[in-house]
């Protein structure tokens, strides 16, 4: 869909993700599927608050995966 949005897991990223990773994904969705790369003013609300939800729904994601063999390669 969107080849500037990086996978943000293990092992494809070698540490989790920050805060800052999440976001510049959850903002390059939103341009993407709004069709803009800064919206007017008076779109600007509802696309700030698009991209954080899309942030939030992201981390959360992030955090309920399980790795297989992950706690194995930090471990090793």
């Amino acid at each position: 869909m969107c080849r500037s949005i990086k996978t943000l897991r293990p092992p494809a990223l070698p540490e989790e993700a920050t805060e800052e990773d999440i976001r510049a994904a959850a903002l390059q969705y939103v341009r993407k599927v709004s069709g803009f790369r800064a919206p007017a003013a008076h779109n600007q609300e509802v696309f700030d608050r698009a991209v954080d939800a899309v942030a939030e729904a992201t981390a959360d994601l992030l955090a309920g995966l399980e790795i297989r063999g992950a706690a194995a390669r930090r471990a090793g």
